[in-house]
C-alpha cells in the first residue's frame, strides 16, 4: 500500500477532490480516485471524504492507493469509431472520456482494450504490452483521431514523422476571452512546473521546444473557438501553450480557472485532422473527424448566449 499526501493551496480552494488529486498526481485518474474514495481510501483531515466534495486551502489529504498488479491486457469487445484500415495501420475517432491505454485505475474499457479484440492482436509491439499498436496519445478527455500501428515496420515509419514534425494535427477548441487578431503563434519551452511537477508549463529555460499556431473560427462574449495547428507534440502542449497567453481552453480543470464548466466534463478540445504519410506506399492520406456532440453542444450555447 502507498500512501500519497497532498495540502491543498489556494489554487485548490472549492475544487472537487477527484479533481484536485487527478491534477496534483499523474497517475491518479479522477475515475480512480472516485473508486478509492468509495472504499474510504481518500481521507480529507483525517476523515473519509466523498469524491465530490469541495477544498478548503490547507486542507490535508491521504490517499491510500493499493499496490500496482501486474495488469494482462484483455481484448473486449468495444465498439471503434474507424475512419480507415488496411494491413499496416487503421485510424481510429477516439471519444471523450475514453483511455489509450492501460494504467492504474484503468486496467480495461481503454482503446488498447478494443485494439486487441478488432486486430486480433495483430498489432505493433514497439510500445510493449501496455501500449500495442499506439504511436501517439490524445489525454482522456481529448477526443478525436489517433492513427494505429498494426506492424513494428509501420509504426516506425509513422513515429519517425512525428519526431520531424511532418505530420498534419490540426485540433479544433474553445478558449476562454477575445483575440483581437485572426491568427496567430505561441511559441515556448515546455516542461514540468518548476514548483507543481505534476504539470507542464512554459520555462524560461529548459523544458522542450513547443510551437502552436491558431485560428479564430468564431468569436463568442467572453469565449472564442478556434482551430489550432500543431508543429510539435509536447504533454497538454495545447493546454499549456493557451493557458500561457491568458486563453486557458473551456473546461479544463488542470489549466484553467477554478471554476470549471462542469457541463463540459474536461476540455473542450477535439482532435479534426490527421495527416500523414503512408508507411508502405508513401501516399499522402489525410482524415478529418466531425465536431462530437459534446462540442457542437458548447458552441449551440455559446450562440444562444451571444
Amino acid at each position: 500500500m502507498k500512501m500519497l499526501t497532498y495540502t491543498a493551496g489556494a489554487q485548490d480552494a472549492g475544487q472537487r477532490i477527484d479533481t484536485a488529486l487527478a491534477a496534483a498526481f499523474p497517475e491518479l485518474t479522477r475515475s480512480y480516485v472516485q473508486q478509492l474514495a468509495a472504499n474510504g481510501q481518500v481521507l480529507c483531515n483525517g476523515r473519509p471524504a466523498a469524491k465530490s466534495a469541495r477544498l478548503a486551502a490547507g486542507d490535508a489529504l491521504c490517499v491510500s492507493v493499493p499496490d500496482a498488479q501486474p495488469v494482462q491486457v484483455m481484448p473486449q469487445d468495444i465498439p471503434l469509431d474507424i475512419l480507415y484500415e488496411d494491413d499496416a495501420l487503421l485510424v481510429v475517432n477516439k471519444p471523450k472520456g475514453m483511455v489509450v491505454h492501460p494504467a492504474a485505475g484503468n486496467p480495461a474499457g481503454t482503446l488498447v482494450n478494443a485494439l486487441l479484440h478488432h486486430c486480433a492482436g495483430r498489432l505493433s509491439g514497439i510500445n510493449g504490452e501496455l501500449r500495442p499498436g499506439i504511436v501517439h496519445r490524445i489525454d482522456k478527455d481529448t477526443s478525436g483521431l489517433l492513427v494505429v500501428a498494426k506492424d513494428n515496420a509501420a509504426h516506425a515509419a509513422l513515429s519517425q514523422q512525428f519526431a520531424v514534425h511532418s505530420i498534419t494535427r490540426v485540433y479544433h477548441t474553445v478558449v476562454y476571452g477575445g483575440f483581437s487578431a485572426d491568427d496567430g503563434v505561441v511559441e515556448g519551452q515546455i516542461g514540468r512546473h518548476p514548483v507543481d511537477r505534476k504539470r507542464m508549463a512554459v520555462l524560461k529555460s529548459g523544458g522542450k521546444y513547443a510551437y502552436t499556431g491558431y485560428h479564430v473560427e468564431e468569436r463568442f462574449p467572453g469565449f472564442t473557438y478556434l482551430s489550432v495547428q500543431l508543429k510539435t507534440g509536447r504533454t497538454h502542449q495545447i493546454r499549456v501553450h493557451l493557458a500561457s497567453i491568458g486563453h486557458p481552453v473551456a473546461g479544463d480543470a488542470v489549466y484553467g480557472p477554478k471554476k470549471v464548466i462542469t457541463q463540459l466534463d474536461g476540455q473542450c478540445l477535439h482532435a479534426k485532422t490527421l495527416g500523414f504519410q503512408h508507411p508502405v506506399t508513401g501516399g499522402y492520406m489525410e482524415f478529418d473527424s466531425p465536431l462530437p456532440d459534446y462540442f457542437t453542444a458548447f458552441l449551440g450555447r455559446l450562440e444562444k448566449e451571444r
